[in-house]
């Protein structure tokens, strides 16, 4: 067909190398295929890195741990073992016969004792010890209203003290004394608790233990005692060097008639059945 100026008609482009064929006189072969692309091999997964070996922060870290726990035990078993064995000796105890010369004191079982001096001890020194878990909260509360002038430990406190601690007032005791009573109430029972208490307790100057004090100024074991010299053992607790049961004041014995009183109350409302019959 014809075209006006110099406008040429264009073929249309063939799509393939084949169709380029086609279209030529036939004079040439036909080009080869074109080759496919070769496919590349994937790439093998690179083995798997080896784990670090714990730097020496984490080495540090595990020693420390191991350390604590090693610690943990030796302590639950040293607050453990009183409740076993008596102990020969307590710190207090060991300071006063340094500062006297000897200390009297004769261990006894709970079962040795009158149940009246027991009953007495805790109407004295602490009502609810069958109730408490070695802290009363309430009695506590009641020791700061007063500014410290009436004491809030538990027989449970006092144990704690006498067996493995110091005596005077200071802070850091009384910390390390409220953090280990409730570990020795989980290990021991009330009734080995209040044997304790009334084996270690000081009666007097050099005097530690009931046996001992019933022996000094009654004359007799501590299994014999009466609910009278009960009792005013009981009221010398608090502040054993400066009383005397045999020579005490009328605000004293006034005293000994309430412990008296609270230690029949406590046997007629159960608040002694935790401690009193067989050991367990």
């Amino acid at each position: 067909a014809r075209t006006t100026g110099r406008t040429r008609a264009r073929r249309a482009e063939p799509d393939s190398p084949a169709e380029i064929w086609d279209d030529e006189d036939g004079d040439h072969e036909p080009p080869p295929a074109r080759p496919e692309p070769r496919r590349r091999k994937p790439r093998a997964a690179p083995p798997p890195e080896e784990e670090p070996r714990p730097g020496l922060l984490r080495r540090l870290r595990t020693y420390a741990l191991r350390t604590v726990l090693v610690l943990l035990a030796l302590v639950v078993a040293l607050l453990a073992l009183p409740g076993v064995i008596d102990p020969p000796i307590t710190p207090y105890a060991w300071s006063e016969g340094r500062r006297l010369g000897g200390i009297d004191q004769s261990w006894v079982t709970l079962d040795e004792i009158a149940p009246v001096m027991a009953r007495a001890a805790v109407a004295a020194e602490d009502a609810q010890f069958c109730n408490h878990w070695g802290l009363d909260l309430r009695a506590i509360r009641a020791a700061m209203a007063s500014g410290g002038d009436r004491g809030g430990s538990t027989i449970s406190q006092q144990v704690a003290k006498n067996v493995f601690l110091w005596h005077g007032r200071s802070w850091a005791r009384k910390a390390i004394e409220a953090g280990i009573t409730p570990v020795l109430e989980a290990l021991w029972s009330k009734h080995r608790i209040l044997e304790l208490y009334l084996n270690v307790a000081e009666f007097g100057p050099g005097i530690f233990g009931v046996e001992a004090a019933a022996q000094r100024y009654f004359g007799v074991p501590a299994s014999d005692l009466t609910p009278n010299q009960a009792a005013r053992l009981a009221v010398i607790l608090p502040a054993p060097k400066e009383r005397d049961p045999t020579d005490l004041s009328d605000r004293l014995l006034a005293r000994v008639d309430q412990v008296i009183d609270g230690a029949a109350t406590i046997e007629a409302d159960g608040r002694a059945a935790c401690f009193e019959g067989a050991a367990p």
